[in-house]
């Protein structure tokens, strides 16, 4: 039966807030502390049984009126297809409202101890009730007879242990974001950070023309385009009355500057420009005399210093030989042949030093790249103009090769500074 608010006679009656026989306020229970989810449970079902309790003794008293007369058509009529079927009697005014009190005061109690474990309930555990109730309605049957829906509610110990690993999420997340918070704002990677700095700096001044020779290694140090230096050996050349040195295959294409001092600082100085000529006894000849032409030239040298030719042979170690060379002197072009390499000490100034009627041009540099270690020696022989030709280099020219170290690097920074 569904509950009507129509009274018997056709009219309507408002529904009455209070139960027979007292007041609100005994009909209704303030809850001074929060409920627990079993208490809750246990007040619904008290209150649910209350009204069940009160429906059925409403119907219980006027059902005996009913069955009477039922009993008394049955002894009467003899054909039980032709009863008369009389109305149900409407139940009274009196009912109506015990009917509806009663149900006034079961969703009272209801909501009254809902909102009240609402407002006692954590917010997990709200949001998970909210979710429950939006699959699965929790609304029970008016009578006995209509079981409710079968709902899965979580119990005590399964909130408080989800409600444990929420709590536990929240901490280990707000502990990463304030761990995170602190290592950005930490100063100790900054002493680190500036160690390694003045390390990787140091390293860079120490040892800068390590890294930038082999780089210069595979870059041609040249400006020139070898087709335009192809000759022919067997003719004499007219060039210009600047002194070069031309090297076709390792694209280099330097001036040279003769007749200066052997020390390191004449040395260095005129290598700043291209290559120096370094005349000691024995072997100071220039291009076109017998004798030994020994020019020198950087392979790499300290980033630092000064002069566009600190790399001009960091690819002599490629020439082999029958390699050609061209050295421009006075207006004049010679054509050298490559007969052999060789790596010899800074102090062996000797393996430049030795009898002969030919001219010689020796090309000298360090080696390995980098480093001032050793000395890298390219020995060649004129083949043009003719040889035989050629006059003698002048006789007390030079210095003396006892006193003297084969040229090389000016240093690096820090051997400039503490000394060698």
């Amino acid at each position: 039966m569904n509950p009507d608010k129509s009274s018997p006679d056709g009219g309507t009656r408002d529904l009455q807030t209070q139960p027979p026989g007292g007041s609100s306020d005994d009909a209704t229970t303030t809850t001074n502390s929060p409920a627990t989810p079993e208490e809750i449970k246990t007040q619904q079902a008290m209150a649910a049984d209350v009204i069940r309790s009160q429906i059925g003794n409403l119907y219980d008293g006027g059902g005996s009126e009913i069955a009477t007369e039922l009993a008394a058509t049955a002894q009467t009529d003899t054909n039980p297809y032709h009863r008369e079927h009389k109305a149900h009697p409407l139940p009274e005014a009196e009912q109506w409202k015990q009917y509806h009190t009663a149900w006034q005061n079961y969703y009272q109690k209801y909501y009254e101890n809902y909102y009240t474990a609402k407002a006692a309930t954590p917010p997990i555990l709200e949001v998970r009730e909210e979710a429950q109730s939006s699959k699965s309605p929790k609304h029970e049957g008016y009578f006995a007879h209509q079981p409710a829906e079968p709902v899965h509610t979580e119990t005590a110990e399964e909130l408080s242990n989800n409600e444990a690993l929420f709590e536990l999420r929240q901490k280990l997340l707000g502990r990463v974001h304030e761990s995170a918070k602190k290592i950005r704002k930490s100063r100790h990677f900054i002493p680190i950070i500036s160690a390694l700095v003045v390390v990787l700096i140091f390293v860079f001044i120490q040892y800068n023309q390590v890294i930038t020779a082999n780089v210069m290694a595979y870059v041609s140090p040249g400006s020139i385009d070898p087709q335009n230096i192809v000759v022919d050996p067997t003719t004499d050349v007219a060039v210009t009355q600047d002194p070069r040195l031309i090297i076709p295959k390792i694209n280099v294409d330097v001036p040279v500057t003769y007749d200066i001092g052997t020390d390191n600082a004449s040395q260095m100085a005129a290598m700043a420009n291209g290559l120096a000529h370094f005349p000691i006894a024995g072997a100071s000849s220039h291009p076109g005399e017998a004798g030994n032409t020994v020019l020198a030239g950087h392979s790499s040298n300290d980033l630092f210093d000064t002069g566009d030719y600190k790399f001009i042979f960091a690819q002599l170690d490629k020439l082999s030989v029958g390699d050609s060379v061209y050295a421009n002197y006075k207006g004049k072009r010679y054509t050298y042949v490559v007969t052999k390499t060789q790596v010899v000490a800074p102090t062996d100034v000797s393996a430049l030093v030795y009898p002969t009627t030919k001219p010689i041009l020796t090309l000298i540099t360090c080696t390995p790249l980098g480093t001032a270690l050793n000395r890298l020696l390219v020995t060649a022989e004129q083949v043009s103009p003719d040889p035989s030709a050629a006059a003698a280099a002048p006789a007390g020219s030079g210095t003396a090769s006892n006193t003297t170290v084969i040229p090389g690097d000016s240093g690096t920074l820090f051997e400039k500074l503490f000394g060698k």
